[in-house]
């Protein structure tokens, strides 16, 4: 299935390169973050992180892009993508991750299989005969 790609129209919010947010984040669809974020991200929606962003958070969404820094817990529901530019510190739990060549990415990584997936379709090899 081929991913849409998010135009800036399809973006509700945008906190821009030398902007600052302490606190809780809420919303529906989209939003990009380049400035400056600490505290709680939470959404059903898709977060971009911007290359000058600079992310002190722990972050629920269903999709993240990341090309700045993170540093904090990530849940996606259902996908995170690093970009080459990106540095993450910490701890990223989701089932479809991509991580581009250049990434800096301390921490651990937990991927379960999203909900309603369909289970490995191979044969276990005493099912093979």
């Amino acid at each position: 299935m081929a991913r849409k790609e998010i135009s800036d129209d399809d973006i509700a919010a945008f906190l821009g390169k030398g902007a600052s947010f302490k606190g809780i984040i809420t919303y529906e669809g989209s939003i990009r973050i380049d400035g400056k974020v600490e505290g709680e991200i939470i959404s059903k929606g898709v977060l971009i992180v911007g290359e000058f962003a600079d992310i002190q958070a722990d972050i629920t969404v269903a999709s993240l892009v990341c090309a700045g820094k993170i540093n904090g817990k990530v849940q996606a529901s259902d996908r995170v993508h690093l970009q080459s530019t990106a540095t993450l510190t910490g701890a990223i739990h989701t089932p479809n991750l991509v991580i581009d060549q250049g990434v800096a990415f301390n921490g651990q990584c937990e991927m379960t299989e999203a909900p309603g997936k369909k289970k490995n379709a191979y044969p276990k090899r005493d099912e093979e005969k």
